[in-house]
């Protein structure tokens, strides 16, 4: 008994790396969602013909930067099978955070907390917004995945910085294009929430994309630090996992 006692606590000490990696991604997705509302204004050093003196972001930005630096610690310490698997739940967390969000919209208001119509216009995300979200998520947490084990297995293990740039960089890039289009151009077709001019989509894919891909660059040492004490400290396998 004392020996298959042991044997449990070893693998849940184990596991603490996993566990933790992805509590961060959903923990930073769903942090994402919930800031996603404030826009930030971000200026540009010089104008340029395609970009307006400012740049438009939403504030989530930040916080969905480390789901891409989770996954990506993820995918080359667990393999792509695992990585697929904390995505797609993390998918269905984001209708859990919807769905509590609303009802707490809907449940009646004490005039103890905050006004109803400040709460609900602050925490109610629109329709357009939240299929944009989704639909962009979705696809570019999959493509993340998907290139960063595809260039892990080509290249035998070797470049981390490649496979996470590459798939960071590409994966962004889908993610910006699919959310900017979807939210503020196509679903505002069919008469749900506010359809902006072709120029001012176009304007707000490089302003984030350009933001993203700062913030992309950046975390590659963060990547490499994560895995290489995990590794270094023997929480975590000693070499890449590209058959799962």
């Amino acid at each position: 008994m004392d020996e298959s006692k042991g044997s449990g606590n070893a693998s849940t000490s184990a596991d603490w790396p996993k566990i933790a990696l992805a509590a961060v991604f959903v923990t930073s997705l769903v942090t994402a969602q919930m800031i996603a509302v404030k826009v930030m204004a971000l200026p540009v050093p010089e104008a340029s013909p395609l970009l307006s003196p400012e740049i438009l972001v939403p504030a989530g930005v930040l916080a969905y930067a480390f789901t891409f630096v989770a996954s990506d610690c993820y995918t080359e310490l667990y393999g792509r099978r695992s990585a697929v698997v904390m995505v797609n739940i993390g998918f269905l967390m984001n209708f859990v955070m919807l769905a509590l969000v609303w009802l707490a919209i809907a449940a009646p208001a004490s005039p103890a907390g905050a006004p109803q119509e400040e709460f609900a216009s602050v925490l109610g995300l629109s329709t357009n917004i939240v299929v944009g979200s989704l639909a962009a998520y979705v696809v570019s947490q999959n493509w993340d995945v998907f290139v960063f084990h595809g260039i892990g297995a080509r290249t035998e293990g070797r470049f981390l910085w490649l496979r996470n740039l590459g798939s960071t960089v590409t994966s962004q890039l889908l993610d910006t294009v699919i959310f900017v289009s979807l939210a503020f151009a196509l679903v505002p077709l069919v008469g749900v929430g506010e359809a902006l001019p072709a120029a001012v989509v176009l304007q707000l894919i490089l302003g984030q994309y350009l933001v993203k891909l700062a913030i992309a660059v950046a975390d590659t040492p963060v990547v490499y630090a994560v895995v290489g004490w995990l590794r270094g400290n023997d929480f975590a396998p000693p070499e890449p996992v590209y058959g799962g």
